[in-house]
Order: C-alpha cells, then sequence, then structure tokens
C-alpha cells in the first residue's frame, strides 16, 4: 500500500514538471512516464485513466483549499465556527503556491478554456460541493436554519473573494490594513448570523 502510495506521488510530481514545463498540450503520458523513471507508461493509466485526470489531481493536489475538503467525512460533524474559518485560511493560503503552480494554473486557463473549467471542476467546484454538503447537514444537524445552501456556499466563498484578489492583484482593496484573519472572524460572524436557528 506504502508503495502505491508513492508512486502515486511520484507521478504527481513528474506530472507537475512535465505540465509545468510544456502546458497540458505539450505534456504526454510517455514524457511524464520518463520523468518519473517508470518502465512503461501504461503504468500511470493504473492510476489516472487519462491525461485529464492526471492533470486534475496534480491541481487539486497543489491548491491548500481543495487539499482540506479532500477526505471530507470528518469535518461535516464539524460546528460552522469551527470548519468556516478552517476552509477560509485554506483559501487565503492560495497566494502560497509556488510561481510555477500559478503560472500552470492561470496560464492554461487562459490558453484553453477547457482547462479553464476542468481547474474550475477540480478547485472551486470541488470546495463549493463540499460546502453545499456541509452546510444542508449542518441544517439537519439543527445548527442552521433550513436555507438554499447553494446560495450560502457561494456567498460565503464570496465574502472571501475581495481579501485574497486585493493581495494577489488589487493592493488597493487591502490598503485599509485588514488582516486576513480580521476579515475572516467577521465574514464568519455575519455569514453565520444570518443562518443561525430562531431562538
Amino acid at each position: 500500500m506504502a508503495e502505491e502510495l508513492d508512486r502515486r506521488a511520484q507521478i504527481l510530481d513528474a506530472a507537475f514538471e512535465e505540465f509545468a514545463a510544456k502546458g497540458f498540450k505539450g505534456a504526454t503520458i510517455k514524457s511524464i512516464a520518463g520523468t518519473a523513471r517508470l518502465q512503461s507508461p501504461a503504468l500511470i493509466y493504473w492510476y489516472f485513466p487519462d491525461k485529464e485526470a492526471l492533470f486534475r489531481e496534480v491541481l487539486s493536489s497543489r491548491i491548500p483549499v481543495v487539499r482540506a475538503v479532500a477526505d471530507p467525512t470528518p469535518l461535516l460533524d464539524l460546528p460552522p465556527e469551527e470548519l468556516l474559518p478552517r476552509i477560509g485560511r485554506a483559501y487565503f493560503a492560495f497566494e502560497q503556491l509556488d510561481t510555477r503552480t500559478l503560472r500552470l494554473v492561470v496560464g492554461e486557463a487562459v490558453r484553453r478554456p477547457e482547462v479553464a473549467e476542468m481547474f474550475v471542476k477540480s478547485g472551486p467546484g470541488k470546495v463549493l460541493d463540499f460546502l453545499k454538503t456541509y452546510l444542508e447537514h449542518q441544517v439537519e444537524l439543527g445548527r442552521l436554519r433550513p436555507h438554499d445552501v447553494r446560495s450560502s456556499a457561494r456567498a460565503f466563498m464570496g465574502m472571501l473573494i475581495p481579501q485574497l484578489a486585493g493581495r494577489l492583484f488589487l493592493p488597493t482593496l487591502t490598503e485599509d490594513g485588514l488582516t486576513d484573519e480580521e476579515h475572516l472572524k467577521t465574514s464568519v460572524n455575519v455569514f453565520l448570523s444570518g443562518l443561525r436557528p430562531d431562538s
């Protein structure tokens, strides 16, 4: 089992190197197998059905917020006051991506709409799906009042975007000195105050 996990990680690392250097289109299963020092490119298909699935896994394994919800089962019963800040911190960690990962994500998304769609499904889409499931479960537990969880999941993530965008692209949004933790604390409080069951 450990050997299989090591081999899978070896393939993911090699795939990242190839995708980062050559892009999605330029990297091939054969070149990835060579970088991973595999005897045969066919071994990659033991772990991943195709190059697209491998690319999705490379992206999701390197994006902190996606890693944070990779194993959702133990997270579902956590109270919102504990889980939502955890998601927010992982979301804000996006800027900690190394420049090659950032270039790969942005470059491929700009060049190829299908890659952008693939990224959304394996990244933000996966996080939104988790949040919808989590919020629905919190409603069932009585911690949150019944509501449209599709909208509330988007609303929560939307509350975080200006803070991250301010640090990454639009510094004037964060000129007031608001820290990530201050923003996150207020966002979670505002979000939950609208969703707590009536007394």
